[in-house]
Order: structure tokens, then C-alpha cells, then sequence
């Protein structure tokens, strides 16, 4: 296998994880026989503050060229002002955009070893394996029209909630397949009883279900969605939801394994490399301290791997590894542990 991967680093922490994702790669690559070539490109409020523009044309091509990207994390303090013509956010919608990776993937495993490390009673983490999949181009975020006026002499802000029944279609189809290989259920997310474009999800997410007989599906509005994610995840499979919704509810579940640190996500569309990234931010107050977690970095590399190169078995080795170093008692500080973003790497790299 010969595949040529985007690095996207970002700010903050995202230099120091994606090296570390990038050995582990390297390790696989050598053991495997594959030869993987990485080219870095800057995005987020690197690449405004360098090229005045959170993404420039040259990036998104040299992405939309690759056969998968992989990304830091993006922001900060210091590119935060709501006025700025530019913010790093806005080079993550529009890659994502550009890419038209239209599904998010965010698994949430408890790992036993780590139970100690979430706010939940170990009794309610037992046996939680949820998979949320995201709608990623459509909604509050990419509606139209948004902005803000002047309106009889007040200020005004508008943000727009659409859907289109292919963009729900798609997504779905994507939930229903892979919770065929799980446990066979998903659960719809909407807000139903007051939305209209969730009307419109549901209606839809009932049709798509007909289509896979072997799959129970339960409608289930955002707001009990968040709660049974406290009260009762273990009963949860696939969770498959709008935009912002899934935004919310993936940050929610990511105290369940202990440590955002933890977390991967995939994001993949049709056809075209998928875009691959940790789920925490860009963690500015310890960027440089060299204690940030990989794991869930190295994690969206193995996904990387499986989704975007068909590398199953190479994938399935770091997630091994992973598992057997957590288990081992091996620890960043966000777990309880004393490792650095490199020696915790080199714990799992050992395993590979």
C-alpha cells in the first residue's frame, strides 16, 4: 500500500499529538510493508496568522488530493473575537465542505480500566459502546440566510436550520449499515415536537428504517437523548442526529471514557479521502508542556486506516496496542498519570 496523508496540525496541542500519530503510522508502515508519505499544511489561526485565512485554496486542493487527511485541533484565545473577518472555526466548516465528508463517527468506549476517571457510578459505564454518527454539512451551521442587522433600530442575528431530505437520507443509509455490525439499533435523535426540519428528520429516518427490517429503530428527542447518555448508555448502539445536536451530545458523551483525551472521530463522505481528527480542542493552556494525551489522536489514525486505506488489520494493531497500554496502568495526566505526549506514544508504539 503506497498512500499519501495531509497533516493538518493546527494550534494549540495539535503539533504535539500528530507527531505522535505519525510515528505510529511510521511503526505500522514498517511492519506492514506500506509506505505512507505525509505533507503538512497549516490551517486554523496558524494559517491566519501567516496567510490571513484559517484555510487557503492551496490547502483544501493539496486535501482534496490525498487519500486521507489528518488534523490537530484548531483555535484558541487569541483568534476568538467574534468580529474577526476570520476564525479558525470557519476553516473547519469549509474543509469539510471542500472534502464532502458528510458523516461524523465518534465511538465511545468505556475502557474498564479507566472507569475510575469518569464522573459516572461504574455500574452505569459497564458495557457502554456507543457509535454517533453526526451529520456534518447540513443545519444551523451552514444554513442560509445567517448574519446581522440593524432592524427598526435594534441589532439582529439570524442563523438558519435547513435540511434537505438527500442530506438526512445519506446519513441514515450510513447509520443503519453500520449498526448492522453492531448491535443492531439505532437511535434517531430530533427535537420533533418543535422543529420542522426535525419533522422532516424523523419522517425520513422511519422510511430509511423499513429498509433494514434487522435493525430496531427508536425515535428519541435531544433532550431525553442527553439524559439517558448519563442515565443509561449501555442500553445505547448507533446515534444518529443533525448537526448541532450531534456537536453537543458527542461532547456530553466524552466523560463517559474519563478523558476527552481519549476520543477519535471520522469524518467521511461518498467518495474522496476522509478528514480524521481527535475530538478534544486545540487545549491552549497546556500547548507546549509536552503532557497532552495521543491516545484518542493515534486512535483517528487507526481510523484513518481502516476507512480511508482498507487496512483492517493494521488499524485493529494500534487499537490492540492502545488497549493493552491502558491496561498496563501506562498514563497521561489526564488519566491519572505522569507519561508525556511522546513517552505514552512510545508505550504503544512498543506494542505495535
Amino acid at each position: 500500500m503506497q498512500a499519501n496523508i495531509v497533516l493538518l496540525p493546527g494550534d494549540g496541542i495539535g503539533p504535539e499529538v500528530v507527531t505522535e500519530a505519525v510515528r505510529v503510522l511510521e511503526g505500522i508502515a514498517s511492519k506492514h510493508g506500506h509506505s505512507f508519505s505525509f505533507t503538512e499544511h497549516l490551517m486554523g489561526g496558524c494559517s491566519i496568522d501567516k496567510y490571513g485565512s484559517s484555510l487557503t485554496e492551496e490547502t483544501l486542493a493539496a486535501c482534496q488530493a490525498a487519500d486521507a487527511v489528518l488534523l490537530g485541533a484548531v483555535g484558541g484565545p487569541k483568534w476568538d473575537d467574534p468580529n474577526a473577518k476570520d476564525r479558525p472555526e470557519r476553516g473547519l466548516l469549509a474543509l469539510r465542505k471542500g472534502l464532502k465528508v458528510f458523516a461524523n463517527l465518534r465511538p465511545v468506549k468505556v475502557h474498564p480500566a479507566l472507569m475510575e476517571w469518569s464522573p459516572l457510578k461504574p455500574e452505569i459505564l459497564e458495557g457502554v459502546d456507543i457509535l454517533v454518527v453526526r451529520e456534518l454539512t447540513g443545519g444551523l451551521y451552514f444554513g442560509w440566510p445567517k448574519g446581522r442587522e440593524i432592524k427598526d433600530g435594534r441589532e439582529r442575528a439570524v442563523d438558519t436550520l435547513e435540511y434537505y431530505d438527500y442530506e438526512i437520507k445519506r446519513v441514515m443509509h450510513l447509520a443503519f449499515k453500520l449498526a448492522k455490525g453492531r448491535k443492531k439499533k439505532v437511535i434517531s435523535v430530533d427535537k420533533a415536537n418543535v422543529l420542522e426540519s426535525s419533522r422532516l428528520w424523523r419522517q425520513i429516518a422511519t422510511q430509511i428504517g423499513q429498509e433494514y427490517p434487522d435493525v430496531e429503530l427508536e425515535h428519541m428527542l435531544v433532550d431525553t437523548a442527553s439524559m439517558r447518555l448519563i442515565t443509561g448508555p449501555a442500553e445505547m448502539d448507533v446515534v444518529v442526529t443533525e448537526n448541532m445536536f450531534g456537536d453537543i451530545l458527542t461532547d456530553e458523551a466524552s466523560v463517559l471514557a474519563g478523558s476527552m483525551g481519549m476520543l477519535s472521530s471520522a469524518s467521511l463522505g461518498e467518495s474522496g479521502p476522509g478528514l480524521y481528527e481527535p475530538i478534544h480542542g486545540s487545549a491552549p493552556d497546556i500547548a507546549g508542556k509536552g503532557i497532552a494525551n495521543p491516545v484518542g489522536t493515534i486512535l483517528s489514525s487507526a481510523a484513518l486506516l481502516r476507512h480511508s486505506l482498507n487496512l483492517e488489520k493494521e488499524a485493529a494493531t494500534i487499537e490492540s496496542a492502545i488497549d493493552e497500554v491502558i491496561t498496563s496502568g501506562a498514563r497521561t495526566n489526564d488519566i491519572g498519570g505522569k507519561l508525556s505526549t511522546t513517552q505514552m506514544a512510545d508505550e504503544i508504539i512498543t506494542r505495535l
